[in-house]
């Protein structure tokens, strides 16, 4: 029997915590999502979106990445550089 497939992937938990962090529906959580681009993703959201990562994905983001993450794509690549796999 596979266990596996309850773990939630690293691509569904990247989507869920925009989702969690913007309370916005998932639906919309796509990689051309940036940051100012819908009212809920401000500053404020911003610095949610950054514990839930950081809660998500077990690690701590520096500055610049918080500064840098301007997407959902780009997200998706600093977490990369963090040693997360996706796909």
């Amino acid at each position: 029997m596979q266990h596996h497939e309850l773990q939630q992937s690293n691509e569904q938990k990247l989507l869920q915590a925009f989702a969690t962090a913007l309370a916005v529906d998932l639906a919309l959580i796509t990689d051309t999502l940036a940051y100012n681009s819908i009212a809920q993703w401000d500053s404020t959201a911003h610095m949610l979106l950054i514990a839930e990562l950081e809660n998500s994905f077990n690690l701590m983001l520096d500055t610049d990445d918080i500064i840098d993450m301007s997407s959902v794509a780009k997200a998706r690549q600093i977490l990369t550089r963090h040693g997360v796999v996706f796909g």
